[in-house]
This record gives structure tokens, sequence and C-alpha cells, in this order.
């Protein structure tokens, strides 16, 4: 598991030192691919076992920094608003990163995707660009999710029943997909909130009891079917 530089030549409209995390399984490959975008508190531990996770599954994960260029506290806010307007220099780094992972040399040539919380929201919107599976995890619905999603790739998308910040996204998002006839598998877990998916608690100490009594919290059981539900949704469309 390494960390590894993204910036280069071509990357202008990006981050100037953009990083990822590389999380790589055993063996030599070639392996099939998936590009993991994190949370809005950033590429911390958390999101490092996740890939991990998925590397441990078999595919060569790239968790990509969106904060490369100053961390949470200085990147958050622009990147947010680039989400909210489907472009910037966000969409910029994916794109750079999803072409390190297709020019390594050690892909498969099949890539999918996977975000949580706001990475989830990012997720949905590249869904469209060349990816081959998508997994969506409590992310935001575009405004307009039946044009954004148009000639998506297969979606699985997981979300918490006591999720306060996503009210009625999954019943949205599994209309809006019925309606453009994409493959998709979504789910609402009764009892789970917001960040259910974590392993642990995240976020500064004094804001996490109120993050608790908002549902933003981790819930083991949930988690471990969603997970199932995502690896057998990357086996379906990854794997030969």
């Amino acid at each position: 598991m390494t960390t590894i530089d993204l910036s280069g030549p071509g990357t202008s409209a990006g981050s100037r030192n953009l990083r990822g995390y590389l999380a790589e399984p055993e063996g030599t490959g070639p392996f099939p691919a998936v590009l993991m975008i994190h949370e809005a508190f950033g590429l911390n531990d958390i999101a490092r076992r996740q890939a991990d996770r998925l590397a441990a599954a078999g595919y060569l994960t790239l968790a990509v920094d969106l904060f490369s260029d100053g961390g949470p506290r200085r990147c958050l806010v622009s990147t947010m608003r680039s989400m909210l307007s489907g472009s910037g220099k966000a969409f910029t780094d994916l794109k750079t990163a999803q072409a390190w992972l297709e020019q390594s040399g050690r892909t498969t040539g099949r890539v999918g995707v996977i975000g949580f919380c706001m990475g989830g929201g990012f997720a949905l919107l590249v869904a469209k660009d060349g990816f081959d599976a998508a997994a969506v995890n409590y992310g935001r619905l575009p405004k307009n999710p039946e044009e954004s999603l148009l000639g998506a790739c297969p979606v699985v998308g997981n979300f918490g029943k006591a999720d306060r910040t996503l009210p009625g996204a999954a019943a949205k998002l599994e209309t809006a997909l019925d309606t453009l006839g994409i493959e998709h598998d979504i789910k609402e877990f009764d009892g789970a909130g917001h960040a259910f998916m974590n392993d642990a608690e995240e976020g500064p100490r004094a804001l996490r009891p109120l993050f608790r009594v908002m549902g933003i919290k981790p819930n083991p059981d949930a988690a471990a079917e969603a997970w199932q539900r995502i690896e057998d949704h990357f086996a379906r469309h990854l794997r030969d």
C-alpha cells in the first residue's frame, strides 16, 4: 500500500500536487481496477482501510485525494461546489486518476468507481464517463438525475433509512435509473444512518455527539451487507 504522485503534464486544470493512495492485491495481475472517492473528511485512515478492503477482494484500488492542494479545511468548500455544479477541478482530478489506472499496464481494462458520502455524489456524476460499474454509498443525488445519469454504467447503491441528510434519496435514485433503463440495485437499510459503512467514528470529537443525533455513525451489520452487495456487483461487472 503506497501513496503515489498523480501530478504531471496535462493536469494544469486540476490539483497541482495531486496524490492518491494505491492499494494493491496480492499477485502480479493484471487486475480489475477501482477508482475510490473519499468522504468529506478526506483521504483519512478510514478511507485507506476501505481501499485496502477492495484490494483484498482482488481489485487494484486507487483512492484519489481530492484535497491534495490543501487538506479538507482549504479544499472542502470548493470541492463541494464542483460536485454541485458538475464541473471544475475535482472532475479533472478524477479523470487524471482514472487515466492513471487505465494506463498503468496492471489492469484488465475493466474499471469501476466507488464513492462514500461526498464521494458517492461524485461517483454518480462520473458513472457515465467510461466506467464499467459504480458503487454509490449515501451519495447526494444531482439536481437533475435523469439528465446527469443518462448513459451511466450499472449502479449498486447503499443508503440508510435513518439518514437525515438524504431523505428519500434512495427512492429518487431508483426511479431515475428505472426511467433511464440503467441496470441497478438500490437498497435502503433500516436503522442505518449516514456514513454507516465507516468502521469508526470520524470528524471533530466535539461534533460527534451531534453526528450521532443526526444518525451519522457506523452500523456494522448494515455495513457487512452493503460491502457484500458491492463485491457481488463488482464481481459481476468487472471480472471476466
